[in-house]
């Protein structure tokens, strides 16, 4: 039995599932999500817990027991309170700014980099740090990653893009070696 996907996702007040045959949706205060449903699993809704149990014991179905469980309880925690990602420019005349739903960037280029905001995302500059802010978890990351390959961190300056959580590993330069 999966040990993630066996735990019931509770359901906070204010927010309201609704079961589907092909999507799960979820809607609270700060907005609505949607995930798909697995074909493979039962969802049942009680007592303000959705449990997902297993139709079958497959190698697939054991694969998706965790993995929907966790995107339903990311829905529920989205809806509720939100997630956010921080990301900090580090380098000598790098900047980041917000304009509205445009991200511009300078960071060692001839010209600015400019990233467009996706819908459902909110992003918020201040000096060298990014946060960007929203509902969906997957939408974020893959956008906060977007952002970091821009100007990925490197080992010798620590220049670039990086998560504030992030810690890079620092080499020494050409002459560091030597005695």
């Amino acid at each position: 039995m999966s040990r993630i996907g066996k735990l019931p996702v509770p359901v906070p007040t204010g927010v309201d599932v609704e079961i589907g045959t092909d999507v799960v949706e979820v809607k609270g205060p700060k907005g609505v999500l949607q995930t798909p449903v697995c074909s493979l699993l039962k969802y049942e809704l009680a007592d303000g817990r959705v449990t997902l149990t297993r139709l079958e014991e497959t190698r697939r179905s054991r694969s998706q027991h965790g993995l929907r469980r966790t995107l339903l309880a990311n829905c529920i925690e989205g809806v509720t309170k939100g997630f956010s990602k921080a990301l900090e420019v580090i380098g000598v005349g790098y900047r980041v700014a917000v304009k509205g739903n445009i991200i511009e960037l300078a960071v060692g280029y001839s010209h600015p980099v400019v990233v467009e905001l996706p819908d459902g995302l909110k992003a918020a500059a201040e000096g060298q740090m990014l946060t960007i802010s929203g509902i969906d978890k997957e939408l974020l990351g893959e956008f906060a990653a977007k952002i970091r390959r821009i100007r990925k961190p490197e080992p010798y300056k620590g220049k670039g893009i990086k998560y504030v959580t992030e810690t890079v590993r620092r080499k020494v330069g050409k002459s560091g070696g030597k005695k």
